[in-house]
């Protein structure tokens, strides 16, 4: 298997463990009274299972996107690349305009 895609299934899995530790957590501490509404409802496994999914994507998402940024290339230190400072740049006086004002009635009171 590819370095590449054996690091997107590996962070995903990790991501995704974190998300299904998220959702337990939200319910296991009752948070916002959703630990009791699960509990207690008849179809509580569905809703318990979709928030484990969605928190399981959300986070795999997160951790992917995390070990992609982190591949960069090291910053580059040297100090003459893509700087401007030898550019000289123009710089313009302010100047008041006048904007005329036409007064109109109100349409709605205060």
């Amino acid at each position: 298997m590819p370095r590449l895609v054996r690091m997107f299934l590996v962070h995903g899995a990790i991501g995704m463990g974190l998300g299904v530790a998220f959702a337990a957590l939200i319910l296991w501490l009752d948070v916002a009274g959703l630990g009791g509404l699960v509990a207690r409802s008849p179809d509580g496994w569905l809703a318990a299972s979709m928030l484990a999914f969605f928190s399981g994507i959300t986070f795999g998402g997160v951790q992917i996107g995390i070990a992609v940024m982190q591949m960069a290339e090291p910053a580059d230190d040297d100090p003459f690349g893509g700087r401007r400072d030898g550019v000289p740049t123009p710089q313009a006086e302010l100047q008041a305009i006048l904007v005329p004002i036409e007064e109109r009635p109100r349409t709605h009171p205060r």
